[in-house]
């Protein structure tokens, strides 16, 4: 599970430094990098965005096996 938790991490980095250049400079680099927005590409990668981060959401609460604790 916890390679699962990295490759999310991973993708919501991607979504997350996308949707920053889109908010400061309105720069969407995932779609000029794959032929525009509504290209099939770029479509499948936002969708994997947005699942990373419904697959992260366990991890916020504890529930998922996102990384080593330990409980005293």
């Amino acid at each position: 599970m916890q390679i699962f938790f990295k490759i999310c991490l991973v993708l919501l980095i991607v979504g997350g430094l996308n949707w920053g250049l889109v908010g400061l400079f309105s720069f969407n680099l995932v779609g000029w990098l794959f032929g525009g927005s509504a290209s099939t590409i770029s479509r499948i990668i936002f969708t994997l965005v947005g699942l990373a981060a419904l697959g992260a959401i366990p991890g916020l609460f504890g529930l998922g096996d996102g990384g080593e604790r330990t409980q005293s």
